[in-house]
C-alpha cells in the first residue's frame, strides 16, 4: 500500500493560501444552502410574479390572496386575513400598508444571521457564533439591503475579537465565577459590536455593496460580463469553485434576485454546461483511462452537480482550460442577451438544481437557461475536441508509457501483482507522493476521512464508494466519513484528498497518513486501502 508519510513541513504557496481563504468564505455559505433554497422556493411561489402571485394566471384563486400574505405583497383587499405566519407593517397613524410575509424577513434577517453564526463558529465555536450573530444584527438594521457581505465580514471579525478578549483573563477567573464572567463579557461585547455595526460598519458595507453592484451593472451594460469567465473557469479547476460561487456570486446574486426575482450571477460558476462539454469531448476523443472514465464522470457532473469531478481531466490537458473559458463565456452571453437567470443559488450545480431555480421566473426563463447550458456544452465540446484530436497520437504514446510505469511501480510497492492494477486509470503522477517519498504504513487504520474543499460534494461521493468496497470485502470496524479540509482535527488515521488539495490537508492534519488521488470516483488507491486493512485484520486473527 503506498501512502504519503506525515508532513514534515507546513505547505505554503500562493495557491494554497488562496484556496484556504476561499474555503473559509464558502464555509460560511455551504452549510446554510438549504435555507437559501427554502427562501428561493418561497419566493418562487409567492411573490407577485410567482406561481401563485397576483400577477400570474392564478389571480382570482383563493391561493392568490394567500400568496400575497406569505410573499409580503398584501394590501387592504386582503386585510382581513391575519394568519399566525404573518406580521403587519403600519404607518405612524396606524394605517396598514402591507403584510410583511416570509420573503422579506428571511432574506433580511434569517440568511445573513445564519451566515454570521456559521462564520463565528468557524472562528471561535459556539461562543463566537453567538457574539457574531448579535453584532451582525447591528449591521443589518443599519442598512436597507440584505447584508450578506456584512455578515461575512462582521461574523468572523466579531468571533475573533471575542477570542482575543477571552485571552485577557484566561486562567485568572476565580472558581465559581466562570459562567458569570463569560456570559456578561460576551453580552457586553456583543452589544458594543452591534452598536458599532449600526452606526459605522453598516453604512460602510452599504457603500461597498453599492460599489460591487455598480461594477456588475457596468459589466452588464458594456456587455463585458462574459469576460469574467477568463477568471472563473481557471479558478474553478484550481479548486476555488466554491469560494467563487458561494463567497462572491451568491451574496451579490441574492441582492439582485431580491429586486428582480432572478440573477444571472447564480449561473456564472454553477452552469454545468462547460464541464459536460469537456467530459463528452474526452469520451469521444480522449485516450486510455481518461476516455474510459469520462462517460461516468459526465453523468455524475451533470446530474449530481459535482463539478470537481471534471477538474482532473482539465489539469491533465491544461490547454482545455481555454475551451472551458470559451464555453463559460458563451453560456454567460446567452443568459445576458436573453435575460436568463436563477431565482436562488443552484447547489450543487446539477441540472436538476438549475431547473428548480430557473423555473420560478417563468417557462421562458427556463428555456433560456437550458439554452445557455447547451451552448456552453457545445462550445466547450468542439474546442476540446479540436485540442484532443490535435495531440491524439502523442497522447496515445505517452499514455502507454505512463500507464505501464504506474502499474510496474505500484506492483513493486505492493510486492506482488494485483487485480487492482488492471483497473489502473491514472498516470504515475497520480500516485501519492510526499516530502519523504512513498512508504508502507504499519499504523492501524480504523478512521478514514475523505476531505475536499467544502466537505459535501466530491468527498461524499468518494466516501460512499470506499464504504461500499469495504462492505463488499466484508471488512467491519472501519469508519469512513467525509469532511471539509478546514474541519480536519488530526484524529483521522488516514486522509484521502485530491492531489491539488493534499498540501492543505497535511497542514491541517499533519499526523495522519495522507493518500492523494486524481479522481474520487474510482481510484485504484481504494483497492490498496481495502487490501491494507484486510492484511491488518488478518494479522490480528
Amino acid at each position: 500500500m503506498t501512502t504519503t508519510s506525515p508532513a514534515a513541513r507546513k505547505p505554503g504557496g500562493v495557491r494554497t493560501g488562496v484556496q484556504r481563504f476561499g474555503t473559509f468564505l464558502s464555509g460560511m455559505i455551504m452549510p446554510n444552502i438549504a435555507a437559501f433554497i427554502a427562501w428561493g422556493f418561497i419566493t418562487m411561489l409567492f411573490i407577485p410574479k410567482g406561481f401563485f402571485g397576483a400577477e400570474t394566471p392564478f389571480t382570482g384563486w383563493h391561493w392568490a390572496g394567500v400568496a400575497e400574505i406569505i410573499g409580503g405583497g398584501g394590501d387592504s383587499a386582503i386585510i382581513g386575513w391575519q394568519g399566525a405566519m404573518t406580521t403587519v407593517a403600519e404607518t405612524a397613524d396606524g394605517n396598514i400598508l402591507a403584510y410583511v410575509g416570509l420573503v422579506g424577513p428571511m432574506v433580511t434577517y434569517l440568511l445573513p444571521l445564519l451566515i454570521a453564526n456559521t462564520a463565528g463558529r468557524m472562528v471561535y465555536g459556539e461562543r463566537g457564533g453567538v457574539v457574531a450573530t448579535i453584532a451582525t444584527v447591528g449591521v443589518i438594521v443599519g442598512t436597507n439591503i440584505p447584508m450578506f457581505l456584512g455578515a461575512m465580514i462582521m461574523g468572523p471579525l466579531a468571533a475573533w475579537i471575542t477570542k482575543q478578549m477571552d485571552k485577557l483573563w484566561e486562567g485568572k477567573i476565580r472558581p465559581g465565577f466562570e459562567m458569570l464572567v463569560n456570559n456578561f463579557s460576551a453580552g457586553i461585547l456583543g452589544m458594543l459590536l452591534a452598536i458599532a455595526g449600526f452606526f459605522a460598519f453598516g453604512p460602510v458595507m452599504l457603500g461597498i455593496s453599492a460599489v460591487l453592484g455598480s461594477a456588475v451593472d457596468w459589466l452588464v451594460s458594456l456587455q463585458l460580463l462574459p469576460v469574467v469567465s477568463i477568471i472563473v473557469e481557471p479558478a474553478k479547476v484550481l479548486f476555488l469553485n466554491n469560494a467563487i460561487n458561494h463567497g462572491v456570486f451568491t451574496p451579490l446574486g441574492i441582492e439582485q434576485a431580491t429586486e428582480t426575482g432572478k440573477s444571472i450571477l447564480f449561473l456564472i460558476e454553477a452552469n454545468p454546461g462547460p464541464g459536460l462539454g469537456l467530459l463528452l469531448a474526452f469520451t469521444f476523443f480522449g485516450v486510455g483511462a481518461a476516455k474510459a472514465s469520462a462517460p461516468g464522470a459526465a453523468i455524475i457532473q451533470f446530474l449530481g452537480g459535482i463539478h470537481e469531478i471534471y477538474f482532473p481531466y482539465a489539469l491533465s490537458k491544461p490547454t482545455t482550460i481555454l475551451a472551458l473559458i470559451a464555453g463559460g463565456a458563451a453560456g454567460v452571453t446567452t443568459n445576458m442577451v436573453l435575460g436568463g437567470g436563477l431565482a436562488f443559488p443552484a447547489a450543487p450545480g446539477s441540472i436538476i438544481a438549475v431547473t428548480a431555480a430557473a423555473i420560478g421566473p417563468g417557462v421562458g426563463n427556463l428555456l433560456t437557461v437550458y439554452l445557455s447550458v447547451v451552448i456552453a456544452a457545445v462550445v466547450t465540446f468542439l474546442i476540446t475536441g479540436v485540442i484532443l484530436r490535435a495531440s491524439r497520437k502523442r497522447d496515445l504514446e505517452a499514455e502507454g508509457d505512463a500507464f505501464g510505469a504506474a502499474i510496474a511501480q505500484t506492483e513493486a510497492n505492493k510486492g506482488k501483482s494485483s487485480a487492482a492494477m488492471d483497473a489502473l486509470r491514472t498516470s504515475s503522477g497520480a500516485a501519492a507522493t510526499g516530502a519523504a517519498g512513498s512508504v508502507v504504513t504499519d499504523r492501524r487504520i480504523t478512521n478514514i476521512v475523505f476531505a475536499c474543499d467544502a466537505g459535501m460534494g466530491s468527498s461524499a461521493m468518494g466516501a460512499s464508494v470506499l464504504r461500499n468496497k469495504f462492505k463488499k470485502a466484508e471488512i467491519d470496524g472501519v469508519t469512513v466519513i467525509n469532511q471539509a479540509i478546514a474541519n480536519l482535527d488530526g484524529t483521522a488515521d488516514l486522509v484521502i484528498t485530491q492531489q491539488q488539495l493534499t498540501d492543505r490537508a497535511k497542514a491541517q492534519s499533519p499526523n495522519s497518513i495522507h493518500v492523494s488521488v486524481d479522481n474520487f470516483m474510482n481510484s485504484p488507491k481504494y483497492e490498496e486501502v481495502v487490501e491494507m486493512v484486510r492484511t491488518q485484520r488478518d494479522s490480528d486473527a
